[in-house]
């Protein structure tokens, strides 16, 4: 099983879309500061998740939610 997940920054104008087989421990690396890319945004909240059967599906939703119109969706319905 794989999640694909948006976290917003709680201080800043900042998404992050990820894919994961093991969520809580990706968003506790986020907020720890383990992942260079988030670290300077931190701290996060959850916004977004959808699970999927194969890597291969949550890639694709993964790269959809990072485009131009994933982002919008993700900003006009969850930030």
């Amino acid at each position: 099983m794989f999640t694909v997940y948006a976290i917003s920054s709680e201080n800043r104008n900042y998404i992050y879309v990820g894919m994961t087989s093991n969520l809580p421990k990706r968003i506790n690396r986020h907020n720890a500061g383990y992942e260079r890319t988030t670290k300077p945004y931190r701290p996060f909240k959850l916004i977004y998740t959808k699970e999927f059967d194969t890597r291969l599906q949550a890639r694709e939703h993964e790269k959809y939610l990072k485009s131009r119109n994933g982002k919008r969706y993700l900003r006009d319905s969850f930030h």
